[in-house]
């Protein structure tokens, strides 16, 4: 990265503890990002964002990041898809310059990825191992015995994976029901 200080309300700070705390945490997120199976320059744009006081713009996030105009345009409109981010506009600037601000409601955040994509996957795990589950006995019938054993392995260790993702996806509804309920008591 660039020796750019942090971006503070649209300014460069030269304080070399802002900026040390600024380039931990830009790194830290961009590798829980890549964790959870994200970019790491989401998380870093995401983290750029969050610790901005104002809204910045494409070209101050390639600045601060060192990356590629398109890479931060994609993956911006990645973050915007998943609520984690949001374009809006500045008072005095341009028409066609797109600024960018964090949310920063964490429980909206994991809200939106448990309710998106994770219950999505678990969906598509589930419907899959139950048309194998079907397709399976019905053809058990025409199988030789050793085949047929073989099924049964399948059929059991398949309804043990179905139950660990019927499980998986109570705790997620639940999640959900529990951040509603702290949304509306706030």
């Amino acid at each position: 990265m660039p020796e750019v200080g942090p971006i503070t309300n649209g300014v460069q700070s030269p304080d070399a503890n802002l900026h040390a705390v600024q380039e931990s945490m830009l790194d830290g997120l961009g590798q829980l990002a890549a964790y959870f199976g994200f970019s790491k320059v989401m998380g870093q744009l995401y983290g750029a964002l969050l610790l901005s006081g104002d809204p910045l713009s494409l070209d101050d996030l390639v600045v601060l990041l060192d990356i590629s105009k398109a890479s931060v345009s994609m993956n911006l409109r990645t973050l915007e898809h998943m609520g984690m981010v949001r374009q809006v506009w500045v008072r005095g600037q341009s028409g066609r310059r797109k600024f960018y601000e964090a949310e920063t409601d964490f429980w909206q955040i994991i809200s939106n990825i448990l309710a998106g994509r994770e219950m999505r996957d678990l969906d598509r795990a589930l419907t899959i191992m139950d048309d194998n589950t079907v397709r399976l006995e019905k053809a058990m019938s025409d199988m030789s015995e050793d085949d047929k054993k073989l099924a049964e392995l399948y059929l059991e260790r398949m309804a043990q994976m179905q139950g660990l993702f019927r499980f998986a996806q109570s705790m997620i509804t639940n999640i959900l029901a529990r951040a509603g309920d702290l949304d509306s008591e706030g």
